[in-house]
């Protein structure tokens, strides 16, 4: 669930008012702004959220079986990979701010928001439920309500009208999301599965880069390679902590210098990356 940003919001606000500046500063008569057409990019993005958004039910309806019938386990393996999709295409699924909440609100959200843990619903209830309680019992319309949730948003996804803005503040929420909540482990505290949520939302980022490529291309090369290059940092990071094929350690597993070095790479990431909507203007 999305928080207040702080830190990458501040440099996108940063580098907006320097953009300003350079264009108050600017002696030059001023040009009709060129109209560029981004629809091919809009597409390939809702595209994207809804093959994310498949994929989160039909792992999602596993991961309420597993709980439904007791399987501990497989429902404790199945937890984060399935976040995961929910995680990449968060930008979409934020936007209905009714069914964010009822699916991933922690319970520090429920609390903040002025309500009781009577309310609190979704995957977060479960994760305490496996975790800490070490039980499924009392979690079953928990997970028949989580899963009517995930079948609403995959739905509601086909109305959503995605724009470029969307897009690019998307990526750069994304990355705020890193920062504000999977780097410091607020977010699972319970599974501790902090990094698979991490890998997600870079991920989501980078796909929103990688369909705007192009155009940014045009604008400035050097940008594009900048990022590449920022992404390519933070995976190599993000891989030392990998277990197996698509693992990764423990939150609790991880050094102060660990996610001091996670967190410098993530915020030399989010100043390029805030640049993108800035040379779309």
């Amino acid at each position: 669930m999305k928080k207040a940003p702080f830190l990458l919001s501040s440099i996108l606000i940063s580098a907006a008012l320097a953009g300003c500046a350079e264009k108050e500063a600017s002696s030059q008569p001023e040009v009709a702004a060129e109209t560029i057409d981004l629809q091919n990019e809009v597409d390939a993005y809702k595209q994207f959220a809804i093959e994310q958004m498949n994929q989160f039910v039909v792992e999602t309806e596993k991961f309420t079986e597993a709980v439904k019938s007791g399987d501990i386990e497989t429902a404790k393996a199945i937890y984060p990979q399935a976040r995961m999709y929910f995680e990449r295409s968060e930008p979409i699924a934020e936007s209905f701010g009714d069914l964010d909440p009822r699916i991933d609100a922690r319970l520090a959200d429920i609390e903040e928001a002025g309500q009781g843990e009577e309310d609190w619903s979704g995957y977060h209830k479960i994760e305490y439920g496996l975790w800490v309680e070490n039980t499924t019992e009392g979690y079953e319309e928990v997970a028949d309500q989580l899963l009517v949730d995930t079948k609403e948003l995959r739905a509601r996804v086909e109305t959503v009208e995605v724009t470029p803005d969307l897009m690019m503040t998307g990526a750069v929420d994304l990355l705020n999301e890193v920062s504000t909540s999977k780097i410091t482990g607020e977010e699972e505290i319970f599974s501790h599965t902090d990094l698979y949520d991490f890998q997600a939302n870079v991920e989501g980022a980078e796909k929103i880069f990688h369909i705007l490529e192009p155009e940014i291309e045009k604008k400035d090369a050097a940008l594009t390679e900048d990022l590449q290059a920022k992404f390519d940092a933070l995976y190599e990071l993000l891989d030392k902590h990998a277990t197996g094929e698509d693992g990764f350690v423990s939150y609790e597993e991880l050094t102060s210098e660990d996610t001091k070095q996670l967190a410098e790479a993530v915020n030399q990431l989010g100043e390029p990356l805030s640049r993108m909507g800035i040379i779309m203007e």
